[in-house]
Protein backbone atom coordinates (compact mmCIF):
# COMPACT_ATOMS: atom_id res chain seq x y z
CA UNK A 1 0.00 0.00 0.00
CA UNK A 2 3.32 2.49 -0.07
CA UNK A 3 2.72 2.93 -3.73
CA UNK A 4 -0.79 3.81 -3.37
CA UNK A 5 -0.20 5.97 -0.79
CA UNK A 6 2.94 7.74 -2.59
CA UNK A 7 -0.16 7.97 -5.69
CA UNK A 8 -2.32 10.24 -3.48
CA UNK A 9 0.30 12.44 -2.52
CA UNK A 10 2.33 12.93 -5.76
CA UNK A 11 -1.83 13.75 -7.36
CA UNK A 12 -0.67 15.88 -10.47
CA UNK A 13 -2.32 19.57 -10.33
CA UNK A 14 -4.94 19.65 -12.83
CA UNK A 15 -6.35 16.39 -12.80
CA UNK A 16 -10.33 16.17 -12.96
CA UNK A 17 -11.42 15.76 -9.08
CA UNK A 18 -14.15 13.56 -10.44
CA UNK A 19 -11.41 11.19 -11.76
CA UNK A 20 -9.58 10.99 -8.11
CA UNK A 21 -12.68 11.03 -6.22
CA UNK A 22 -13.90 7.57 -8.61
CA UNK A 23 -10.27 5.89 -7.81
CA UNK A 24 -10.88 6.55 -4.30
CA UNK A 25 -14.22 5.05 -4.37
CA UNK A 26 -12.73 2.54 -6.03
CA UNK A 27 -10.45 1.91 -3.36
CA UNK A 28 -12.87 1.91 -0.32
CA UNK A 29 -15.36 -0.41 -2.20
CA UNK A 30 -12.62 -3.08 -1.83
CA UNK A 31 -12.05 -2.67 1.93
CA UNK A 32 -15.64 -3.80 2.22
CA UNK A 33 -15.78 -6.67 5.09
CA UNK A 34 -19.14 -7.37 3.08
CA UNK A 35 -21.43 -8.19 6.49
CA UNK A 36 -23.64 -4.94 5.59
CA UNK A 37 -25.49 -4.46 2.55
CA UNK A 38 -25.40 -0.21 2.35
CA UNK A 39 -21.46 -0.66 2.03
CA UNK A 40 -21.25 -4.52 0.41
CA UNK A 41 -24.02 -3.36 -2.63
CA UNK A 42 -23.54 0.11 -2.29
CA UNK A 43 -20.25 1.39 -2.71
CA UNK A 44 -19.83 -0.71 -6.22
CA UNK A 45 -22.89 0.74 -7.20
CA UNK A 46 -22.01 4.04 -6.26
CA UNK A 47 -18.38 3.90 -8.21
CA UNK A 48 -20.63 2.76 -11.23
CA UNK A 49 -22.73 5.86 -11.67
CA UNK A 50 -19.72 7.69 -10.32
CA UNK A 51 -17.63 6.51 -13.37
CA UNK A 52 -20.73 7.30 -15.90
CA UNK A 53 -20.22 10.68 -14.77
CA UNK A 54 -16.23 10.72 -15.41
CA UNK A 55 -16.74 9.22 -18.54
CA UNK A 56 -18.89 11.60 -19.62
CA UNK A 57 -22.32 9.53 -20.35
CA UNK A 58 -24.33 10.56 -17.50
CA UNK A 59 -27.59 13.03 -17.49
CA UNK A 60 -28.26 15.27 -14.61
CA UNK A 61 -31.07 12.86 -13.24
CA UNK A 62 -27.84 10.92 -12.51
CA UNK A 63 -26.75 13.40 -9.76
CA UNK A 64 -29.61 13.70 -7.81
CA UNK A 65 -29.30 9.76 -8.01
CA UNK A 66 -25.58 9.82 -7.00
CA UNK A 67 -26.87 11.88 -4.08
CA UNK A 68 -29.56 9.85 -3.08
CA UNK A 69 -27.30 6.61 -2.73
CA UNK A 70 -24.75 8.60 -1.30
CA UNK A 71 -26.92 9.22 1.61
CA UNK A 72 -28.64 5.97 2.26
CA UNK A 73 -24.67 4.42 2.50
CA UNK A 74 -23.85 7.71 4.48
CA UNK A 75 -26.61 6.49 6.91
CA UNK A 76 -26.58 2.77 6.53
CA UNK A 77 -23.57 1.43 6.95
CA UNK A 78 -22.24 -0.21 10.09
CA UNK A 79 -18.78 1.29 9.89
CA UNK A 80 -16.26 4.09 8.89
CA UNK A 81 -15.33 2.13 5.65
CA UNK A 82 -19.10 2.61 3.96
CA UNK A 83 -19.70 6.01 5.65
CA UNK A 84 -16.75 7.93 5.47
CA UNK A 85 -16.85 6.81 1.59
CA UNK A 86 -20.41 8.01 0.64
CA UNK A 87 -19.62 11.20 3.16
CA UNK A 88 -16.49 11.95 0.35
CA UNK A 89 -18.70 11.95 -2.63
CA UNK A 90 -21.27 14.31 -0.82
CA UNK A 91 -18.44 16.66 0.13
CA UNK A 92 -17.18 16.36 -3.31
CA UNK A 93 -20.30 16.99 -5.09
CA UNK A 94 -20.43 20.02 -2.73
CA UNK A 95 -17.20 21.33 -3.17
CA UNK A 96 -16.79 20.44 -6.92
CA UNK A 97 -20.21 21.34 -8.15
CA UNK A 98 -19.35 23.07 -10.72
CA UNK A 99 -17.18 20.63 -11.73
CA UNK A 100 -19.65 17.62 -11.75
CA UNK A 101 -22.46 20.10 -13.62
CA UNK A 102 -19.63 20.53 -16.69
CA UNK A 103 -19.47 17.16 -16.69
CA UNK A 104 -23.24 16.13 -17.36
CA UNK A 105 -24.23 19.19 -19.21
CA UNK A 106 -21.15 19.88 -21.18
CA UNK A 107 -19.93 16.44 -21.55
CA UNK A 108 -16.43 17.65 -20.78
CA UNK A 109 -14.53 18.37 -18.07
CA UNK A 110 -13.91 22.00 -17.12
CA UNK A 111 -11.44 24.30 -19.03
CA UNK A 112 -7.49 23.93 -17.03
CA UNK A 113 -8.48 20.70 -16.28
CA UNK A 114 -5.11 18.85 -17.65
CA UNK A 115 -1.80 17.58 -15.96
CA UNK A 116 1.03 20.17 -15.74
CA UNK A 117 5.11 20.33 -13.84
CA UNK A 118 3.87 20.14 -10.53
CA UNK A 119 6.74 22.49 -8.94
CA UNK A 120 6.02 24.91 -11.38
CA UNK A 121 2.20 24.94 -10.77
CA UNK A 122 2.23 25.10 -7.08
CA UNK A 123 5.30 27.95 -7.41
CA UNK A 124 2.49 31.38 -6.74
CA UNK A 125 5.15 32.89 -8.96
CA UNK A 126 5.49 29.87 -11.48
CA UNK A 127 9.49 29.91 -11.29
CA UNK A 128 11.30 26.86 -13.75
CA UNK A 129 12.29 24.75 -11.21
CA UNK A 130 13.36 21.77 -13.45
CA UNK A 131 14.95 24.09 -15.51
CA UNK A 132 17.57 25.51 -13.04
CA UNK A 133 18.11 22.56 -11.17
CA UNK A 134 19.64 21.12 -14.36
CA UNK A 135 21.48 24.31 -14.69
CA UNK A 136 22.70 23.58 -11.11
CA UNK A 137 23.56 20.10 -11.74
CA UNK A 138 25.81 21.68 -14.65
CA UNK A 139 27.96 23.82 -12.20
CA UNK A 140 26.45 27.05 -13.73
CA UNK A 141 25.22 28.88 -10.48
CA UNK A 142 25.19 32.05 -12.32
CA UNK A 143 22.86 30.75 -14.57
CA UNK A 144 20.17 29.53 -12.47
CA UNK A 145 20.13 32.70 -10.35
CA UNK A 146 19.31 34.23 -14.04
CA UNK A 147 16.29 32.16 -14.76
CA UNK A 148 15.28 31.90 -10.94
CA UNK A 149 15.35 35.48 -11.60
CA UNK A 150 12.96 35.52 -14.95
CA UNK A 151 9.93 35.14 -12.77
CA UNK A 152 10.87 35.56 -8.90
CA UNK A 153 13.72 38.29 -8.63
CA UNK A 154 14.15 36.96 -4.42
CA UNK A 155 16.30 34.24 -5.35
CA UNK A 156 18.22 34.51 -2.26
CA UNK A 157 15.43 35.30 0.07
CA UNK A 158 13.59 32.09 -0.98
CA UNK A 159 16.59 30.02 -1.05
CA UNK A 160 16.40 30.61 2.94
CA UNK A 161 13.09 30.97 4.01
CA UNK A 162 10.47 29.80 1.50
CA UNK A 163 7.94 27.10 2.41
CA UNK A 164 8.46 25.80 -0.81
CA UNK A 165 5.02 24.34 -2.23
CA UNK A 166 6.98 23.57 -4.86
CA UNK A 167 7.71 20.36 -3.19
CA UNK A 168 3.89 19.33 -2.73
CA UNK A 169 3.23 17.10 -4.88
CA UNK A 170 6.80 16.27 -6.75
CA UNK A 171 6.55 13.32 -9.05
CA UNK A 172 9.94 12.27 -7.38
CA UNK A 173 7.46 11.14 -4.20
CA UNK A 174 6.61 7.98 -6.58
CA UNK A 175 10.27 6.51 -5.93
CA UNK A 176 11.42 8.12 -2.59
CA UNK A 177 10.73 11.67 -1.61
CA UNK A 178 10.13 15.26 -3.29
CA UNK A 179 13.33 16.98 -4.28
CA UNK A 180 14.40 19.47 -1.91
CA UNK A 181 14.43 22.35 -4.05
CA UNK A 182 14.89 24.84 -1.80
CA UNK A 183 17.84 23.60 -0.90
CA UNK A 184 18.91 23.39 -4.33
CA UNK A 185 17.77 27.39 -4.71
CA UNK A 186 19.80 27.91 -1.18
CA UNK A 187 23.35 26.63 -3.18
CA UNK A 188 22.76 28.71 -6.15
CA UNK A 189 22.56 31.57 -4.70
CA UNK A 190 25.84 30.67 -2.02
CA UNK A 191 27.31 29.89 -5.17
CA UNK A 192 26.82 33.15 -7.03
CA UNK A 193 25.25 35.66 -5.01
CA UNK A 194 22.37 37.42 -6.29
CA UNK A 195 24.13 41.16 -7.01
CA UNK A 196 26.84 39.48 -8.93
CA UNK A 197 24.70 38.07 -11.36
CA UNK A 198 24.08 40.88 -13.98
CA UNK A 199 19.73 41.41 -14.76
CA UNK A 200 18.53 41.89 -17.91
CA UNK A 201 18.84 44.73 -20.02
CA UNK A 202 16.10 47.42 -19.17
CA UNK A 203 13.81 47.51 -22.27
CA UNK A 204 13.12 51.48 -23.72
CA UNK A 205 11.46 53.83 -21.94
CA UNK A 206 7.87 54.19 -21.94
CA UNK A 207 7.15 57.72 -20.20
CA UNK A 208 4.86 56.09 -18.16
CA UNK A 209 5.34 56.14 -14.32
CA UNK A 210 3.83 53.77 -11.50
CA UNK A 211 3.94 54.66 -7.89
CA UNK A 212 4.67 51.98 -5.40
CA UNK A 213 3.41 51.85 -2.11
CA UNK A 214 5.96 49.47 0.25
CA UNK A 215 8.78 48.07 0.12
CA UNK A 216 8.62 44.72 0.60
CA UNK A 217 8.59 41.62 -1.92
CA UNK A 218 5.40 42.39 -3.20
CA UNK A 219 6.35 46.03 -3.81
CA UNK A 220 10.03 45.14 -5.17
CA UNK A 221 8.73 42.62 -7.32
CA UNK A 222 6.35 44.91 -8.63
CA UNK A 223 8.97 47.49 -9.32
CA UNK A 224 11.53 45.37 -10.55
CA UNK A 225 9.17 43.66 -13.56
CA UNK A 226 7.91 47.51 -14.47
CA UNK A 227 11.25 48.55 -14.67
CA UNK A 228 12.47 45.97 -16.71
CA UNK A 229 9.77 46.98 -19.07
CA UNK A 230 11.00 50.55 -19.21
CA UNK A 231 8.79 52.38 -16.98
CA UNK A 232 9.81 54.33 -14.22
CA UNK A 233 8.64 53.60 -10.67
CA UNK A 234 8.52 55.26 -7.80
CA UNK A 235 8.93 53.14 -4.73
CA UNK A 236 7.64 54.62 -1.09
CA UNK A 237 8.58 53.19 1.97
CA UNK A 238 7.95 53.96 5.91
CA UNK A 239 10.70 52.21 7.15
CA UNK A 240 14.32 53.35 6.98
CA UNK A 241 15.47 50.12 4.90
CA UNK A 242 13.56 48.25 2.58
CA UNK A 243 12.54 44.13 2.47
CA UNK A 244 9.16 44.65 4.26
CA UNK A 245 8.82 41.85 6.73
CA UNK A 246 11.64 39.64 5.41
CA UNK A 247 13.61 42.06 7.04
CA UNK A 248 11.19 42.87 10.11
CA UNK A 249 9.76 39.75 10.50
CA UNK A 250 12.50 37.38 10.04
CA UNK A 251 15.08 36.84 12.67
CA UNK A 252 18.80 37.25 11.38
CA UNK A 253 19.72 33.70 11.91
CA UNK A 254 17.07 32.59 9.89
CA UNK A 255 17.97 34.79 7.05
CA UNK A 256 20.87 36.73 7.59
CA UNK A 257 20.38 40.78 6.29
CA UNK A 258 23.16 40.94 4.02
CA UNK A 259 21.97 38.06 1.90
CA UNK A 260 18.51 40.08 1.83
CA UNK A 261 20.54 43.05 0.59
CA UNK A 262 21.82 41.05 -2.44
CA UNK A 263 19.09 40.29 -3.45
CA UNK A 264 17.50 44.11 -2.84
CA UNK A 265 20.81 45.65 -4.84
CA UNK A 266 20.25 43.47 -7.87
CA UNK A 267 16.56 44.71 -7.92
CA UNK A 268 17.72 48.17 -7.52
CA UNK A 269 20.40 47.54 -10.07
CA UNK A 270 18.16 47.42 -12.98
CA UNK A 271 17.90 51.36 -12.54
CA UNK A 272 14.45 53.67 -13.28
CA UNK A 273 13.61 53.01 -9.11
CA UNK A 274 14.20 55.97 -7.48
CA UNK A 275 13.10 54.73 -3.19
CA UNK A 276 11.82 57.27 -0.80
CA UNK A 277 12.88 55.44 2.00
CA UNK A 278 11.15 56.80 5.75
CA UNK A 279 8.13 58.01 3.58
CA UNK A 280 4.75 56.96 4.46
CA UNK A 281 1.74 57.74 2.26
CA UNK A 282 -1.36 58.71 3.67
CA UNK A 283 -4.72 59.99 1.98
CA UNK A 284 -3.32 62.81 1.12
CA UNK A 285 -0.67 61.32 -0.95
CA UNK A 286 -2.73 58.57 -2.41
CA UNK A 287 -5.08 61.19 -3.72
CA UNK A 288 -1.82 62.95 -5.44
CA UNK A 289 0.16 59.97 -6.41
CA UNK A 290 -3.42 58.35 -8.14
CA UNK A 291 -3.80 61.17 -10.07
CA UNK A 292 -0.22 62.16 -11.22
CA UNK A 293 0.86 58.93 -11.86
CA UNK A 294 -0.48 56.58 -14.62
CA UNK A 295 -0.52 53.58 -12.20
CA UNK A 296 -0.39 52.82 -8.33
CA UNK A 297 0.45 49.28 -6.76
CA UNK A 298 -0.57 49.53 -3.12
CA UNK A 299 1.51 46.54 -1.10
CA UNK A 300 2.05 47.81 1.92
CA UNK A 301 2.07 44.46 3.81
CA UNK A 302 0.87 43.70 7.64
CA UNK A 303 3.07 45.39 9.41
CA UNK A 304 0.44 45.82 12.55
CA UNK A 305 -0.50 43.39 15.57
CA UNK A 306 -3.31 41.96 15.97
CA UNK A 307 -4.68 42.34 19.55
CA UNK A 308 -5.09 39.55 21.92
CA UNK A 309 -8.30 40.70 23.92
CA UNK A 310 -7.52 39.17 27.78
CA UNK A 311 -7.70 40.94 31.19
CA UNK A 312 -3.92 42.59 31.69
CA UNK A 313 -2.89 42.77 28.31
CA UNK A 314 -1.95 46.41 28.55
CA UNK A 315 0.26 45.54 31.72
CA UNK A 316 3.98 46.78 31.44
CA UNK A 317 6.22 43.57 29.67
CA UNK A 318 3.09 42.62 27.18
CA UNK A 319 4.13 43.11 23.54
CA UNK A 320 3.21 41.53 20.24
CA UNK A 321 5.57 39.69 17.92
CA UNK A 322 5.86 42.73 15.14
CA UNK A 323 7.80 45.21 18.19
CA UNK A 324 10.04 42.04 18.96
CA UNK A 325 11.08 41.58 15.91
CA UNK A 326 10.69 45.12 14.40
CA UNK A 327 13.70 46.55 15.77
CA UNK A 328 15.83 43.43 15.25
CA UNK A 329 15.19 44.65 11.70
CA UNK A 330 17.00 47.82 12.09
CA UNK A 331 19.85 46.06 13.63
CA UNK A 332 19.02 46.51 17.56
CA UNK A 333 19.11 43.31 19.32
CA UNK A 334 16.85 42.77 22.60
CA UNK A 335 18.85 41.59 26.45
CA UNK A 336 16.41 39.03 28.03
CA UNK A 337 19.05 37.92 30.24
CA UNK A 338 17.30 36.64 33.75
CA UNK A 339 13.82 37.16 32.20
CA UNK A 340 10.97 34.05 31.73
CA UNK A 341 9.34 34.68 28.36
CA UNK A 342 6.26 33.02 27.65
CA UNK A 343 5.10 33.08 23.54
CA UNK A 344 1.33 32.68 22.91
CA UNK A 345 1.07 31.39 19.66
CA UNK A 346 1.52 27.99 17.57
CA UNK A 347 2.69 29.27 13.55
CA UNK A 348 6.06 30.02 12.12
CA UNK A 349 6.67 33.96 13.52
CA UNK A 350 5.89 32.27 17.30
CA UNK A 351 8.95 29.73 16.62
CA UNK A 352 10.81 33.08 15.25
CA UNK A 353 9.59 34.79 18.69
CA UNK A 354 10.48 31.90 20.98
CA UNK A 355 14.18 31.53 19.28
CA UNK A 356 14.55 34.32 19.18
CA UNK A 357 14.33 34.90 23.08
CA UNK A 358 16.82 31.88 23.56
CA UNK A 359 19.30 33.56 21.59
CA UNK A 360 18.44 37.00 23.99
CA UNK A 361 19.70 34.98 26.67
CA UNK A 362 16.56 34.41 28.38
CA UNK A 363 16.66 32.20 31.48
CA UNK A 364 13.64 30.29 31.01
CA UNK A 365 11.45 30.21 27.17
CA UNK A 366 7.84 28.83 26.88
CA UNK A 367 5.52 28.72 24.28
CA UNK A 368 1.81 28.40 25.03
CA UNK A 369 -0.64 27.04 22.67
CA UNK A 370 -4.09 25.78 23.17
CA UNK A 371 -3.97 23.02 20.45
CA UNK A 372 -1.51 20.80 20.34
CA UNK A 373 1.99 20.16 18.34
CA UNK A 374 0.88 18.22 15.57
CA UNK A 375 -2.07 21.13 15.16
CA UNK A 376 0.29 23.73 15.00
CA UNK A 377 0.72 25.44 11.42
CA UNK A 378 4.53 26.00 12.07
CA UNK A 379 7.36 24.40 9.77
CA UNK A 380 7.73 20.82 10.94
CA UNK A 381 11.69 21.86 11.31
CA UNK A 382 11.20 25.19 13.16
CA UNK A 383 9.27 23.29 15.89
CA UNK A 384 11.70 20.76 16.23
CA UNK A 385 14.97 23.51 16.05
CA UNK A 386 13.02 25.27 18.99
CA UNK A 387 12.30 22.18 20.98
CA UNK A 388 16.28 21.01 20.46
CA UNK A 389 17.13 24.75 22.00
CA UNK A 390 15.51 24.12 24.98
CA UNK A 391 12.02 25.92 24.25
CA UNK A 392 9.09 24.23 26.77
CA UNK A 393 5.91 23.67 24.33
CA UNK A 394 2.80 24.26 26.48
CA UNK A 395 0.47 22.95 25.03
CA UNK A 396 -3.33 22.69 25.10
CA UNK A 397 -3.27 25.90 26.78
CA UNK A 398 -5.41 28.38 26.74
CA UNK A 399 -4.27 32.09 27.80
CA UNK A 400 -6.42 33.53 30.20
CA UNK A 401 -5.21 36.97 31.59
CA UNK A 402 -1.80 38.54 32.59
CA UNK A 403 -1.52 38.86 36.16
CA UNK A 404 0.46 41.97 36.98
CA UNK A 405 2.39 43.21 39.99
CA UNK A 406 1.78 46.62 41.79
CA UNK A 407 3.44 48.40 39.37
CA UNK A 408 1.99 47.16 36.55
CA UNK A 409 4.41 44.92 35.29
CA UNK A 410 3.63 41.39 33.55
CA UNK A 411 4.03 38.75 36.36
CA UNK A 412 2.46 35.81 35.11
CA UNK A 413 0.03 34.69 32.49
CA UNK A 414 -2.43 32.52 33.58
CA UNK A 415 -3.86 29.76 31.12
CA UNK A 416 -6.61 27.06 31.17
CA UNK A 417 -5.75 23.77 30.52
CA UNK A 418 -7.93 22.80 27.29
CA UNK A 419 -9.14 19.63 25.75
CA UNK A 420 -8.84 18.55 21.67
CA UNK A 421 -12.30 18.64 20.26
CA UNK A 422 -14.47 18.02 17.11
CA UNK A 423 -13.25 18.99 13.96
CA UNK A 424 -13.94 22.82 11.66
CA UNK A 425 -12.96 23.82 8.59
CA UNK A 426 -10.49 20.91 8.14
CA UNK A 427 -8.79 21.38 12.22
CA UNK A 428 -9.87 20.00 15.44
CA UNK A 429 -11.29 22.58 17.57
CA UNK A 430 -10.23 22.81 21.73
CA UNK A 431 -12.65 23.04 24.56
CA UNK A 432 -11.49 24.25 28.34
CA UNK A 433 -11.05 21.06 30.18
CA UNK A 434 -12.34 20.75 33.57
CA UNK A 435 -8.82 21.04 35.42
CA UNK A 436 -7.92 23.92 37.83
CA UNK A 437 -6.42 27.18 36.25
CA UNK A 438 -2.41 27.24 35.39
CA UNK A 439 -0.01 29.81 36.23
CA UNK A 440 3.09 30.79 34.73
CA UNK A 441 5.48 33.09 35.91
CA UNK A 442 6.58 35.36 33.20
CA UNK A 443 8.50 38.35 32.95
CA UNK A 444 7.71 38.85 29.16
CA UNK A 445 4.56 38.05 27.20
CA UNK A 446 4.39 38.00 23.64
CA UNK A 447 1.38 37.75 21.64
CA UNK A 448 2.60 35.73 17.98
CA UNK A 449 -0.78 35.49 17.17
CA UNK A 450 -1.04 36.94 13.83
CA UNK A 451 -1.29 40.34 11.65
CA UNK A 452 -3.27 43.64 10.83
CA UNK A 453 -3.34 45.33 7.87
CA UNK A 454 -3.21 49.32 8.57
CA UNK A 455 -6.36 50.31 6.18
CA UNK A 456 -7.60 53.52 7.74
CA UNK A 457 -5.37 55.95 5.15
CA UNK A 458 -6.31 54.05 2.23
CA UNK A 459 -10.44 53.59 2.94
CA UNK A 460 -10.22 57.73 3.60
CA UNK A 461 -8.76 57.56 -0.06
CA UNK A 462 -11.99 55.53 -1.12
CA UNK A 463 -9.98 51.95 -1.27
CA UNK A 464 -12.71 49.43 0.41
CA UNK A 465 -11.87 46.55 2.68
CA UNK A 466 -13.11 42.87 4.09
CA UNK A 467 -12.16 41.30 7.05
CA UNK A 468 -9.43 43.69 6.62
CA UNK A 469 -7.66 43.48 3.65
CA UNK A 470 -8.24 45.25 0.15
CA UNK A 471 -10.89 44.07 -1.88
CA UNK A 472 -9.83 43.77 -5.78
CA UNK A 473 -10.69 42.02 -8.71
CA UNK A 474 -9.49 38.96 -10.16
CA UNK A 475 -6.74 41.23 -11.73
CA UNK A 476 -5.35 42.97 -8.40
CA UNK A 477 -7.08 46.19 -9.36
CA UNK A 478 -8.61 47.69 -6.61
CA UNK A 479 -12.43 47.85 -6.51
CA UNK A 480 -13.74 51.38 -7.93
CA UNK A 481 -10.35 52.44 -9.27
CA UNK A 482 -9.20 52.06 -13.05
CA UNK A 483 -5.22 52.39 -11.74
CA UNK A 484 -4.74 51.64 -8.47
CA UNK A 485 -3.75 47.51 -7.78
CA UNK A 486 -3.06 46.05 -4.67
CA UNK A 487 -1.31 43.26 -3.78
CA UNK A 488 0.73 40.95 -0.80
CA UNK A 489 -0.48 40.47 2.71
CA UNK A 490 -2.47 43.72 2.27
CA UNK A 491 -4.68 42.21 -0.39
CA UNK A 492 -4.54 38.13 0.51
CA UNK A 493 -3.92 38.25 4.50
CA UNK A 494 -0.29 37.70 6.53
CA UNK A 495 1.32 34.69 4.17
CA UNK A 496 4.10 33.90 3.12
CA UNK A 497 7.24 35.52 0.78
CA UNK A 498 6.74 33.52 -2.35
CA UNK A 499 3.19 34.24 -2.68
CA UNK A 500 3.55 37.86 -1.94
CA UNK A 501 6.34 37.75 -4.92
CA UNK A 502 3.53 36.31 -7.09
CA UNK A 503 1.20 38.81 -6.92
CA UNK A 504 4.17 41.28 -7.59
CA UNK A 505 4.82 39.95 -10.07
CA UNK A 506 1.38 39.77 -11.56
CA UNK A 507 0.33 42.83 -10.84
CA UNK A 508 3.42 44.23 -12.92
CA UNK A 509 2.15 42.41 -16.13
CA UNK A 510 -1.40 43.60 -15.42
CA UNK A 511 -0.19 47.16 -14.64
CA UNK A 512 1.53 46.92 -18.31
CA UNK A 513 -0.90 46.04 -19.99
CA UNK A 514 -3.72 48.42 -18.52
CA UNK A 515 -0.50 50.88 -19.81
CA UNK A 516 -1.39 50.16 -23.37
CA UNK A 517 1.86 47.47 -23.61
CA UNK A 518 2.47 43.60 -23.71
CA UNK A 519 6.49 43.81 -23.04
CA UNK A 520 7.74 40.18 -23.12
CA UNK A 521 11.28 40.16 -20.69
CA UNK A 522 14.02 37.68 -21.61
CA UNK A 523 16.48 36.58 -19.13
CA UNK A 524 19.11 35.75 -21.56
CA UNK A 525 19.07 31.93 -20.04
CA UNK A 526 17.37 28.63 -20.92
CA UNK A 527 16.94 25.30 -19.44
CA UNK A 528 19.57 22.72 -20.53
CA UNK A 529 18.13 19.81 -22.45
CA UNK A 530 17.44 16.77 -20.08
CA UNK A 531 19.39 13.64 -19.23
CA UNK A 532 18.32 10.47 -18.92
CA UNK A 533 16.14 9.83 -16.09
CA UNK A 534 18.13 8.01 -12.74
CA UNK A 535 15.07 6.30 -10.90
CA UNK A 536 17.50 4.10 -8.43
CA UNK A 537 15.66 5.44 -5.15
CA UNK A 538 17.86 7.08 -2.71
CA UNK A 539 17.41 9.59 0.03
CA UNK A 540 16.59 13.13 0.17
CA UNK A 541 19.32 15.12 1.75
CA UNK A 542 18.18 17.44 3.96
CA UNK A 543 19.66 20.38 5.25
CA UNK A 544 21.32 20.73 8.41
CA UNK A 545 21.50 23.31 11.31
CA UNK A 546 24.95 24.20 13.39
CA UNK A 547 25.03 22.18 16.85
CA UNK A 548 22.46 23.61 19.64
CA UNK A 549 25.10 24.37 22.00
CA UNK A 550 26.54 27.06 19.33
CA UNK A 551 23.89 28.13 17.55
CA UNK A 552 21.60 29.32 20.49
CA UNK A 553 23.81 31.50 21.83
CA UNK A 554 23.94 34.29 18.59
CA UNK A 555 22.20 35.16 15.47
CA UNK A 556 24.06 33.89 13.04
CA UNK A 557 23.09 31.73 10.14
CA UNK A 558 21.52 28.33 11.25
CA UNK A 559 21.42 26.41 8.41
CA UNK A 560 24.24 24.62 6.78
CA UNK A 561 24.36 24.15 3.13
CA UNK A 562 24.26 21.39 0.77
CA UNK A 563 27.77 20.35 -0.40
CA UNK A 564 28.90 19.97 -4.04
CA UNK A 565 28.56 16.14 -3.95
CA UNK A 566 24.79 17.01 -2.45
CA UNK A 567 23.60 19.21 -4.57
CA UNK A 568 24.51 16.40 -7.89
CA UNK A 569 23.24 13.90 -5.90
CA UNK A 570 19.49 15.74 -5.16
CA UNK A 571 19.82 17.58 -8.74
CA UNK A 572 20.42 14.17 -10.06
CA UNK A 573 17.43 12.90 -8.38
CA UNK A 574 14.56 15.62 -10.90
CA UNK A 575 12.43 13.55 -13.29
CA UNK A 576 12.45 16.66 -15.75
CA UNK A 577 8.78 16.54 -15.63
CA UNK A 578 9.39 19.66 -18.48
CA UNK A 579 10.17 17.30 -21.10
CA UNK A 580 8.68 14.13 -20.01
CA UNK A 581 5.42 13.14 -18.73
CA UNK A 582 3.43 16.18 -18.73
CA UNK A 583 5.95 18.35 -20.03
CA UNK A 584 5.50 16.61 -23.48
CA UNK A 585 1.54 15.42 -23.21
CA UNK A 586 -0.74 16.58 -26.25
CA UNK A 587 -1.01 20.83 -25.77
CA UNK A 588 2.81 20.82 -24.52
CA UNK A 589 4.21 22.46 -21.45
CA UNK A 590 1.91 25.19 -19.98
CA UNK A 591 4.10 28.60 -19.65
CA UNK A 592 3.08 30.99 -16.87
CA UNK A 593 4.00 34.24 -18.34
Amino acid sequence: MLGFSRRIEATPPGQCALALQLSLLEASALQTCGKCVPCRDGLPQLARLLRRIVECEAVPEDLERLKALAEMIRSGSDCAIGYDAAQAVLDGMTRFADEYKHHVEEHACQKGVAQSVPCETFCPAHVDVPGYIALVAEGRSADAVALIRKDNPFPTACGYVCEHPCEKRCRRTLIDAPINIRAIKKYACDQAAADTVPTPKRLPDTGCTVAVIGGGPAGLTCAYFLALMGHKVELYEEKKHLGGMMRYGIPAYRFPRERLDEDVNAILGVGNITVHLESPVGTEEMKRLASECDAVFVSIGAHAAKKLRLPGMEAKGVISAVEMLRDIGDGVYPDYRGKKIAVIGGGNVAMDCVRTAVRAGAEEVNLVYRRRIEDMTALKEEIESAIAEGVEMLTLKAPLSVEMDESGACRALLMQPQMISAYSRGRPGVVAAQKPVERLEADLVVAAIGQDVVTKPFEDFGMKTHWGAFVTDEFLLAEGFTNVYVGGDCQSGPTTVIKAVGAGKVAARNIDEMLGFHHSLDCGVSAPEPRMNDRTPKGRVNLVERPVKFRKRDFNEVEIGMSHEEVQQECGRCLRCDHFGAGAACGGRIQYV
